[in-house]
């Protein structure tokens, strides 16, 4: 499983810099860029409802889920002995 972060698609569509960001989002530029380049562990729901303010966004523009490629191996294999 990999959460993806699209915050540098929102913060171009609103010409936003990251210290304006997180300025105005309240945490560290340093902590966006953990979020930015995936590395960051959990995020609080006070500071996702503090990006999607800031964004005027929901919090699916900015966190997207895509499945390993492994994830389907032997899921649908067929046990019926045939």
């Amino acid at each position: 499983m990999a959460i993806i972060v699209d915050l540098d698609v929102q913060l171009a569509r609103h010409r936003l810099s990251v210290g304006e960001f997180a300025a105005a989002v309240g945490i560290t530029p340093a902590n966006i860029a953990v979020l930015k380049n995936g590395r960051a562990k959990a995020v609080r729901f006070t500071t996702l409802d503090a990006i999607c303010r800031t964004l005027d966004c929901q919090p699916g523009d900015v966190l997207r889920w895509v499945p390993d490629d492994d994830t389907n191996d032997g899921e649908n294999a067929d046990d019926s002995g045939d």
